[in-house]
């Protein structure tokens, strides 16, 4: 049986080569062992598998049809004998695509990719950062990271933690217009407005017992959240912040939370994955690192 085996791997070679000769070079044999396999071959099937002449070496209708059948039953036959340790590094490698917000993505998911990647280096980590809610299925991603409530019935979903969303200031802007009473005294205080890329328009800000503000005349306006909170730490304007990003800043006294009274409910932090069928290892273990992660992280994912 294993010299059958030896002649199908040779045969396989051959039928991708353009000749013999060819053939032995790849495989670290002579012309004449190529050649004594293909006759066995040839014996045992009672087909001819190449028309042979003087100057060409020509693959047969036949000898076609089974070189594709040979090169599949021994590509199953090396899985089925590769060491156990091998499978599993077999597992653990190919690509894993992944998004997320864009500021949760880069302060909370990326450093837990970056460790599991520096760990794991056949995991080919593909991280798409946006604030648009992405289907999993049909934009083939392995694994989504999303703030808010999800509804995907197509989805495994596991809830993490909470995000708290506060209108913050600077210290030095406080000093300059004072501490707003109420939600509506924004309107008369400089605010930014974080603009949604789907509609090109500025985001509500969400407040207790269902409540929202649309800034009205903004000092600053950006589409991304990591400049909204520079601007508010320079000074420009209030904004609504998630606690992600004002909590270190809060904590060191470069910035100040006001109305604290009137904060919305904080929103659930899920990771979700498509259900198609089996998941593969690699999948597995990036969104359990994900899981994990975002539930040990300091005060973002603990309940």
């Amino acid at each position: 049986m294993n010299s059958l085996q030896d002649a199908l791997r040779i045969f396989v070679a051959a039928a991708d080569a353009k000749n013999f000769r060819e053939a032995a070079t790849r495989l670290g044999l002579s012309p004449q062992a190529v050649t004594r396999a293909i006759r066995r071959l040839e014996d045992h099937f009672g087909e001819t598998l190449f028309h042979r002449t003087t100057r060409q070496t020509r693959i047969t209708e036949f000898g076609t049809a089974k070189a594709a059948e040979a090169a599949a039953t021994l590509s199953q036959l090396d899985e089925v004998l590769r060491p156990a340790e091998k499978r599993a590094a077999a597992a653990m490698a190919g690509r894993v695509r992944i998004t997320a917000p864009r500021a949760l993505g880069r302060l909370l998911v990326l450093p837990v990719l970056t460790r599991l990647a520096v760990e794991h280096p056949g995991i080919a980590i593909d991280i798409r950062l946006s604030d648009e809610l992405s289907d999993a299925v049909d934009e083939q991603i392995d694994i989504g990271v999303r703030m808010g409530v999800l509804s995907h019935a197509r989805s495994v979903m596991r809830r993490v933690g909470k995000v708290a969303f506060g209108v913050h200031a600077s210290p030095a802007l406080i000093e300059r217009v004072g501490v707003p009473p109420s939600v509506e005294a924004l309107h008369a205080l400089p605010t930014s407005a974080l603009i949604n890329r789907n509609t090109n328009r500025p985001w509500h800000w969400f407040f207790s017992r269902e409540r929202t503000l649309l800034p009205q005349q903004p000092a600053f306006f950006t589409d991304d959240p990591a400049a909204e909170c520079e601007a508010v730490l320079a000074g420009i304007a209030f904004a609504q912040l998630p606690d992600y990003l004002a909590r270190a800043h809060v904590r060191a006294g470069r910035l100040v939370e006001v109305l604290e009274k009137d904060a919305p409910p904080p929103w659930d932090v899920m990771v979700y994955r498509p259900q198609r069928g089996p998941v593969p290892a690699r999948v597995r273990l990036v969104f359990d690192a994900i899981v994990a992660g975002l539930k040990d992280d300091d005060g973002q994912g603990g309940n």
